[in-house]
C-alpha cells in the first residue's frame, strides 16, 4: 500500500533520526487509515516510548519546523512544517507496548499502527500493520465501531468525533456505537468550546451537513451542544411554512449547500437553482477565510442553524396566525451568546450577528417589481459585505419554508430581486457605491455654514441620490443640497 511521496519523504527523515537516537516509533491512528483509504492527509501521529514532548523538540528542529507543545502530562508534542502545511504529533506510548496504547484510542478504524523504519518510502506491507481490533476489516465494511463502551465518557469530544468521521469517510455508525452515543449525548455538554468550535467547523466544512445535524438530533447530540434550539420544536409557523421551527432550520442549513452549489437537496430540483446566480465571484465570496478553521461558506451553514432560534419566546397569535416580530434582533442576540460559549472568535460572531439581524431584510427592499437604488444603497450601507451573505441566506430561508410546495412564480421573483441587487452592487462605481462627488470642506464652503452634524446628513442623503441615479456630477450635487439643506435644516423655499 503505497504513501504519498512527500509524506514518504518526511516519515523516511523521521525514521533516520530516530533511529539514530535508538527509538522505535509507530505510526497511529487516522494517517494509517486514510493510507489504507488512499486518501491524503496533513496529519501525521507517531507513538513512541520515549518522552513524545522531547522527541517533538528534537525533531523541530531536525526538520527546520516549529515546535508546539500540546500535552505536558501525557508528553504530547506537535511540529510544524510550514512548508509542506503538515504536522506530526509525537505522543508517549500510554503503557508498555503498541497493542495498549491503541487500546486507548476512539475507533477501531483508528487503533491501527505501523511500525515506522527506513523502509516506509516503499509503503505499507499490509501484513505487517498492527491492528488488534480490525480496523481493516470495519473499514472495507464502511463501519465506524466504538473501541469500547466508554469511549465517550473517557473523552466527551469524541462524540462529536464520530459524527465528523463518519462524514469525511463515508463510513456508517453502527448501531451498538450509535446506541453509546445516545446513552452518552448528555456528555458533549463538557467538552471545551475551542474542541467543539474545531469539530463542528470541521463538519460544516463538508457537503451534507444538513443531513449530519439531522443525524445528531436524532442521536440525541444537537440540542445536548445547543440547548438553545431545544424550545423550536413543535413550534408551528405561518401557512406558508411546511416544517416547524426546529426542522426549518435544519432543512435551511441544507438549502444554503444546494443554493452555493455545494450539495443535493431533497426538495431542490435542477430548475430551481438554475434561478439562483452564481459567478467566480461569488464562490470566491464564500470561500475566503473569516477566522482560523472557517469560510463564509462554513459559517453561513452555521448561522442558517441559528437564523431563527428566538422565534419560540417571540411567537404570539394576531388574527389567528403566527407572528414572530423581533425574533432578528433577539436572535441576533442568543447566537451571539452560543458561539461565545463555543469559543468562536470576534469576527465569527460579528458576522453571525449581523446576518441574523437582517436576515429578512433583501424580501423588504421592495413592495414590488425590483429595489430600487436608494434601497440597494442602504442594504449594503448597513450590512456591507455580509449581504451577500443575506442574500444567500434569505434564498435558503425561502426553500426551506416552503420544502415540497415551493412556487415557481413566487420562486423567481425572489431570484430576479437577488441577481439584481448583487448586479448593481458588483458594478464599478454602480449605485450601491456611488463615488465621491464632494467633500464636507466643500458643503461649508458652498452652503456657508460651519462644522455639526448636519454635514453628515447632508452627505449621506447625497449618496442615497447618487445610488438613485438623481445624481451624476458635482453641479448637480451642489444644487441638491442647497436645496436639501433649505429644505431640512431652514425650512424655507429654494
Amino acid at each position: 500500500m503505497s504513501i504519498k511521496p512527500e509524506a514518504a519523504r518526511i516519515l523516511t527523515e523521521i525514521s533516520r533520526r530516530l533511529a539514530h537516537k535508538n527509538n522505535r516509533a509507530y505510526i497511529v491512528g487516522g494517517f494509517v487509515r486514510d493510507t489504507l483509504l488512499e486518501r491524503d492527509t496533513a496529519d501525521i501521529d507517531i507513538a513512541l516510548p520515549a518522552d513524545g514532548l522531547e522527541i517533538a523538540r528534537d525533531m523541530a528542529a531536525y526538520l527546520k519546523g516549529k515546535y508546539v507543545p500540546l500535552d505536558d502530562i501525557n508528553l504530547v508534542g506537535r511540529v510544524i512544517l510550514p512548508e509542506s502545511k503538515r504536522s506530526i504529533d509525537f505522543s508517549s506510548l500510554k503503557g508498555n507496548t503498541i497493542e495498549e496504547d491503541l487500546a486507548h484510542r476512539d475507533f477501531t478504524v483508528n487503533a491501527m499502527a505501523y511500525e515506522l523504519n527506513q523502509d516506509i518510502a516503499s509503503g505499507f506491507i499490509l501484513e505487517n500493520i498492527i491492528d488488534p481490533y480490525r480496523g481493516r476489516r470495519d473499514l472495507e465494511n464502511h463501519q465506524l465501531k466504538a473501541l469500547n463502551e466508554d469511549v465517550f465518557k473517557d473523552d466527551p469530544a469524541r462524540l462529536l468525533r464520530a459524527i465528523r468521521i463518519s462524514a469525511e469517510l463515508g463510513l456508517d455508525i453502527d448501531e451498538a456505537t450509535a446506541a453509546l452515543i445516545t446513552r452518552d449525548s448528555a456528555l458533549v455538554s463538557q467538552v471545551a468550546g475551542e474542541r467543539t468550535r474545531e469539530e463542528l467547523l470541521r463538519l460544516l466544512a463538508l457537503p451534507g451537513a444538513g443531513q449530519r445535524f439531522f443525524q445528531m438530533d436524532r442521536l440525541g447530540l444537537l440540542t445536548a451542544l445547543v440547548p438553545e434550539l431545544a424550545p423550536s420544536k413543535g413550534v408551528d409557523q405561518p401557512q406558508a411554512h411546511v416544517f416547524d421551527v426546529f426542522v426549518h432550520s435544519l432543512q435551511t442549513v441544507s438549502a444554503v449547500e444546494f443554493v452555493l452549489r455545494e450539495a443535493d437537496w431533497e426538495y431542490g430540483r435542477q430548475e430551481t437553482l438554475d434561478e439562483v446566480p452564481w459567478s467566480e465571484q461569488l464562490k470566491q465570496h464564500f470561500d475566503r477565510e473569516i477566522s482560523s478553521g472557517s469560510t463564509a461558506r462554513s459559517m453561513l451553514k452555521l448561522i442558517a442553524l441559528l437564523h431563527d432560534i428566538a422565534k419560540p419566546q417571540t411567537k404570539f397569535m394576531e388574527n389567528g396566525h403566527a407572528c414572530f416580530y423581533g425574533h432578528q434582533e433577539q436572535g441576533a442576540e442568543i447566537a451571539a451568546k452560543i458561539l461565545e460559549r463555543l469559543r468562536f472568535s470576534r469576527r465569527e460572531i460579528q458576522l453571525a450577528e449581523i446576518i441574523i439581524k437582517y436576515h429578512l431584510r433583501p424580501t423588504q427592499m421592495s413592495n414590488f417589481g425590483l429595489p430600487t437604488g436608494r434601497a440597494i444603497y442602504r442594504f449594503f450601507r448597513d450590512i456591507g459585505e455580509a449581504g451577500i451573505d443575506v442574500l444567500f441566506l434569505s434564498l435558503a430561508d425561502h426553500l426551506a419554508a416552503r420544502g415540497p410546495t415551493l412556487d415557481a412564480q413566487g420562486w423567481k421573483e425572489h431570484t430576479d430581486i437577488t441577481a439584481h441587487v448583487l448586479a448593481k452592487h458588483f458594478e464599478e462605481a454602480g449605485p450601491a457605491s456611488p463615488p465621491k462627488l464632494i467633500d464636507g470642506d466643500e458643503v461649508m464652503e458652498n452652503l456657508g455654514i460651519t462644522a455639526g452634524p448636519a454635514i453628515g446628513g447632508l452627505l449621506e442623503a447625497l449618496r442615497e441620490a447618487q445610488a438613485a441615479g438623481e445624481i451624476k456630477d458635482k453641479d448637480e450635487a451642489l444644487v441638491y443640497l442647497k436645496r436639501l439643506y433649505n429644505d431640512r435644516y431652514k425650512n424655507v423655499p429654494d
